[in-house]
Formats: C-alpha cells, sequence, structure tokens
C-alpha cells in the first residue's frame, strides 16, 4: 500500500493494523506528514506541523507496541488539534494575529486523554479568529482552501476551518474541533466530511480557549460516522478541572452503532424551514429521507413552536455578550491586529444589557421544554446541515452568518451529527444534520452509520490531493 493510500484509510482500520503490528505508527506518521508537506502550502489547514514531535512519539509507539505495551486500541493513531487547543509549551494563537506568540502553559483535558491514550499529534489547525464566525475565513492569518475545488477558494466552513480541511485532504485522519454555534458542522458540511456536535458536559472545555462558556463544544472531526464515534468515546468524561462535566451519564455509542434503524422515528423538519435552502441541498435532503425510511425508519412531520432564526438569535446573543466579557481589552484597541470581520461581532456584545443577557438565558430553559415537548416520541430531527454548497470566498456577506441550521442546537443544548448526503451540479458536497436530544449522541451516530452504510457519499475524494 502506498502512502497515499494509507492516508485514505479510515482510523478504525488503521488502528486495528497497528494493534496488530500489520502497520507501523512510523510509517503512518511519515506518510501524513508527507502529505502535508506536498498539500499544505496550497491547503493553508495547519498553523504548526510537529513533525519532529510527531517522529518522536511514532518511533516511542512503535516500540512499546512491538514490546507488548499498547497503552490501548487507538496507540500510535496521528489526530490534529484546533488552535483552540492548549499543549502546554506549544503557541496557541485562537486565530488572532495579536496572539501570534502566546505560550500555552498548560495541557488541553481533552489533549491529554487522546495522548494518554497514544495519539500522536500531528500539529494545530487554523481557525477563525476567537471562533467567532461561521463561513472559515481568517483575513490576518490566512483562510484555509477547501479541497473540492482546485480554482477556485471557496468557504472552508469555520470557525474549525483547518480542521476539516485538514481531514477532507487527509492532511490528517481524524482532528477535533469546537462548536459554539455550528462550527465544528458547518466546516464537516462544506468539506464532505463527518462532524460530530457534542451535548455540553460531555467532552471537557478545561485548556479550550473560549468563545461563549455557556454554548461550546469541542467534537470529533472525521471522515465516516465509525471514526466520530471511536474519537468522541476517546474525548469524553468527567474532568474535575471542569463541573460541568460532572452532568448527563454518559451511554457509549459503540454497541449500538451499527444495531440499524428499524423502528426509530425521525422527524423532518417543517416546511417553513424548507426556503432557506438551496434546491439542490433540499434534492440531496429529500434523497437522504427516503433512503433512511427505506432502511426501515419511520418518517414523520414535525410541528415546532418557534422558527430556527428566532433561536439563532438567542444564542447569537449570549455569543456576543460572552466573548465580549473574554475579549474586550483587545476588542477594544483599536491598534490590536484583529480581523476586521471578527472585531465586530465581538463588539456587538458591548450594546448586549445584563437584561437581554439574563433573557436570552431565562427563553433558554423555556424553549428547552417546548423543544422537549415537540420532540416526545421522536427519536431525532433531520435539517440539512447548511443551506448552500460552499460559495466563493469572494461572494461572501460577513454581515451575515450561515447558521441557520445549526445554532438552535446549542443553544438547546442539544447533540448533532453532520455527514455528506450527495454533491452539487460542480461536485462541491451537501450535507445531513441528524439532531437529537442532549446526550444522545448515541442515536445521532447509530443513525448516521446506517445512511452511510447505504451510501457511499462519504467515500468521495476532492480534487486536491486526490
Amino acid at each position: 500500500m502506498t502512502q497515499q493510500d494509507l492516508t485514505r484509510v479510515p482510523v478504525h482500520q488503521l488502528a486495528r493494523q497497528i494493534q496488530q503490528r500489520k502497520l507501523s505508527p512510523v510509517e503512518l506518521v511519515d506518510a501524513f506528514l508527507a502529505r502535508i508537506e506536498a498539500y499544505e502550502p496550497k491547503l493553508h489547514a495547519f498553523t504548526e506541523v510537529f513533525a519532529q514531535d510527531a517522529r518522536l512519539a511514532a518511533q516511542a509507539a512503535d516500540a512499546a507496541i512491538r514490546s507488548g505495551h499498547s497503552v490501548g486500541p487507538l496507540h500510535g493513531v496521528p489526530v490534529a488539534l484546533k488552535d483552540l487547543i492548549e499543549l502546554d509549551g506549544k503557541v496557541v494563537t485562537g486565530g488572532s494575529e495579536a496572539w501570534k506568540a502566546r505560550m500555552a502553559t498548560r495541557t488541553a483535558t481533552l489533549a491529554r486523554k487522546l495522548i494518554a491514550q497514544g495519539m500522536i499529534v500531528l500539529g494545530k489547525t487554523h481557525t477563525v479568529e476567537f471562533a467567532m464566525g461561521g463561513w472559515g475565513t481568517n483575513t490576518r492569518r490566512g483562510t484555509p482552501w477547501n479541497p473540492w475545488d482546485a480554482e477556485r477558494a471557496r468557504t472552508p466552513g469555520g470557525s474549525s476551518s483547518g480542521s476539516g480541511v485538514s481531514v477532507a485532504a487527509a492532511l490528517a485522519p481524524w482532528a477535533v474541533g469546537t462548536d459554539t454555534g455550528g462550527s465544528v458542522r458547518l466546516p464537516a458540511s462544506w468539506c464532505g466530511i463527518t462532524g460530530l456536535k457534542t451535548t455540553i458536559g460531555r467532552v471537557s472545555t478545561y485548556g479550550v480557549l473560549p468563545l461563549s462558556p455557556t454554548l461550546d463544544t469541542p467534537g470529533p472531526m472525521t471522515r465516516n460516522v465509525e471514526d466520530a464515534a471511536l474519537l468522541y468515546a476517546a474525548m469524553q468524561g468527567a474532568d474535575p478541572l471542569d463541573p460541568v462535566t460532572r452532568g448527563l451519564p454518559y451511554t457509549e455509542p459503540l454497541p449500538t452503532l451499527k444495531r440499524g434503524i428499524c423502528g426509530l422515528r425521525l422527524a423532518r423538519m417543517p416546511d417553513a424551514e424548507r426556503p432557506f435552502s438551496s434546491a439542490e441541498v433540499l434534492a440531496a435532503y429529500d434523497r437522504s429521507l427516503a433512503e433512511l425510511e427505506k432502511l426501515g425508519a419511520e418518517i414523520v412531520s414535525l410541528q415546532l413552536p418557534f422558527a430556527f432564526a428566532d433561536v439563532a438569535a438567542h444564542n447569537l446573543r449570549i455569543m456576543a455578550a460572552e466573548s465580549y466579557a473574554l475579549y474586550h481589552e483587545l476588542i477594544d484597541d483599536e491598534q490590536a491586529p484583529l480581523d476586521p470581520h471578527v472585531r465586530p461581532r465581538i463588539a456587538a456584545g458591548r450594546d448586549v444589557s445584563a437584561r437581554q443577557y439574563i433573557e436570552a438565558l431565562r427563553m433558554r430553559d423555556t424553549m428547552k421544554q417546548q423543544f422537549a415537548g415537540a420532540m416526545e416520541g421522536v427519536d431525532a430531527l433531520l435539517t440539512p446541515t447548511t443551506m448552500t454548497t460552499a460559495i466563493p470566498i469572494d461572494e461572501v456577506d460577513q454581515g451575515k452568518a450561515p447558521a441557520h441550521y445549526t445554532r438552535f442546537a446549542n443553544y438547546l443544548d442539544l447533540t448533532a451529527l453532520a455527514l455528506p448526503n450527495g454533491a452539487d451540479a460542480r461536485g462541491l458536497p451537501t450535507s445531513l444534520q441528524i439532531v437529537c436530544r442532549g446526550g444522545d449522541e448515541a442515536t445521532a451516530l447509530r443513525t448516521g452509520w446506517a445512511l452511510q452504510e447505504a451510501t457511499d457519499w462519504h467515500l468521495r475524494r476532492p480534487p486536491v490531493g486526490a
């Protein structure tokens, strides 16, 4: 198998080959570093590549596994981390030129968990500044190139843009992003990969630079659902440094992943939400519903007590207020080298009053109850992930957000899985979003796995790096 072929193998298969000593972590890390060297100049997915460290870690993993000292089933598997996730002694910029030399003095709990299981960090990936944006652009530190168009720069999706591009172009086998209003799912949609927005409290945010502590959630970004379930299982867990993680009991997704979906009741989105999507996105969405019904699920109609846009407005108010509270010194400093599109988004939090902020939190509890009532007897709500396929960057309206279908899941503390479900006439990926109750990642992943077993959209390769 060539290095090129090796980087396209699903992680669950790579991990098994490593444990069976059919594949060396050294060989695997070298294969990904070779691809990074070849394609990173165009794709600009990474802020920093830890080539020397990764090779040393691979050599240690290889020696440990060959000597019978494997620390677990993912020992020797590489991973990429969004540049919000702190690694002690490594620069963590949060996507900001103002922090281009900011050195972390701690390691994020989720990174510590992955490293403790033997995973090897390839490097840090680009993000929208302070993670405040859904298009994936970064004016000062550079925007990753969406690999699905070799000629024209298109939106990679944000804020976890570098993670999405690195996985789509096989510069990394999988990556970690964060999601406050859709920032795992938007790049998953436009880059043609799988992304899981986790329930708040499932994965520790200790050591992850915050945007909105009320809403932030880290999540896996992978090329298939089975890998997403594996990485999620590796990331999750209670953390004494993050009290929010000591909440809902964890449900392991792997035992039920391949059960099929016979008997599940899946809801189509209300008709009033359809006009927000392009015709090609809607066509892929409708085909996915038909395929899921053929696989044994019951597709039902659902009436929601609110529009997605109304929920999104509350979500944005919390994001703006909390991000301004965190970063107001930089935002108010006109000399700070900030992204001109991000500064006004966060500065809007200056005008959110205490009354408005508290009202948004109060309405959150009310809407959670309303949504739970509407979902009674329903296992998941299905929507498109994005309204369109990736658009040219020079056509982006930075005053608008692409997160129409995603923000409600953050505000209502739900879990949601995005996965490729089609392509438009230009070959750009479309995406399906599977939204489940908070804490029910297992059902979202089970539904997504069934759809991927019946389709091959997740196997398509983008033209850059194919």
